[in-house]
């Protein structure tokens, strides 16, 4: 007799494509290997499926990076753009019709609990830890592990998703290093803090979304800035060519992956745009 439960949350394909279980301490390994440290503040973007086949999924993967961060903080996006404002949507679009009574019934954004949207399955499973720690926006939150946690998810103004006064710069100012493995340039979200740093007109957007004002639930209006990640890619090459000295590359797993050193990109991407874009 087969077990129905092992046949339906593992996949078939990642089983073939692994050499051997991706294990946490195969993961920690090698992203000592990379060159990750263990006190670094490691923002990671990241794919579960692109690692191969981990003994137990996401936590697998949490727990390889909290083995090779055993004294640092691990930063994830945990995005969850679902509560925006449905005028906005793209992917799907929904009927206009739709707009008001979604505005009006979307649940406020919870940082215990509203789930990620497009962040993968690695970062979701990080910002439900009982020691994680998420920040407040409703749209462009971050969850953190680790001694600056509360630092780095403390302070996130509406209008200031990913700029500046965001935890991408606190991340910054900690000296920051950041991880991609099995995703492209175009999640990066340092870059839309770079976006706003550079000398370009990028524009503001108004934007909206569930949230608790006085312990009622409200839906509120901002500006934002009009991210644009479409040269993202041609940037991150252009800076792994240029800062090689600032950057490593490797596998994690079966997943291709880069660190690199987020100030060092900040000062790269920040001219970089102001020349291209």
């Amino acid at each position: 007799m087969t077990d129905s439960r092992l046949a339906g949350s593992m996949s078939e394909e990642l089983v073939a494509e692994s050499d051997a279980p991706v294990t946490p301490d195969r993961i920690a390994d090698d992203l000592r290997a990379l060159g990750v440290e263990t006190d670094d503040t490691l923002f990671v973007h990241s794919s579960l499926s692109a690692l191969g086949w981990v003994p137990g999924r996401a936590q697998g993967a949490v727990e390889g990076l909290r083995r090779a961060v055993s004294e640092g903080t691990i930063v994830v996006p945990t995005h969850s753009t679902d509560l925006s404002d449905p005028s906005e949507w793209e992917n799907p679009p929904v009927p206009e019709p739709w707009y008001g009574p979604i505005r009006a019934a979307t649940p406020a954004y919870r940082p215990d609990a509203t789930p990620t949207r497009g962040m993968g399955a690695i970062a979701d499973c990080l910002r439900s830890y009982d020691d994680a720690v998420r920040s407040a926006h409703p749209l462009y939150s971050v969850a953190a592990l680790g001694p600056d946690a509360d630092r780095i998810t403390n302070d996130h103004p509406l209008e200031d998703g990913m700029g500046p006064e965001s935890p991408l710069a606190t991340v910054r100012n900690l000296g920051g290093r950041v991880l991609m493995f099995g995703c492209d340039w175009g999640r990066n979200t340092s870059l839309h803090l770079a976006e706003q740093l550079a000398d370009i007109d990028a524009g503001r957007v108004e934007a909206g979304a569930p949230i608790t004002v006085d312990g009622r639930r409200e839906w509120v209006t901002f500006t934002e800035p009009d991210y644009d990640d479409s040269d993202f890619a041609a940037c991150g090459e252009a800076f792994v060519e240029a800062r090689p000295e600032d950057t490593a590359t490797g596998t994690v797993g079966n997943a291709d992956a880069v660190l690199f050193d987020q100030p060092s990109l900040l000062e790269f991407a920040t001219e970089w745009l102001e020349v291209n874009r």
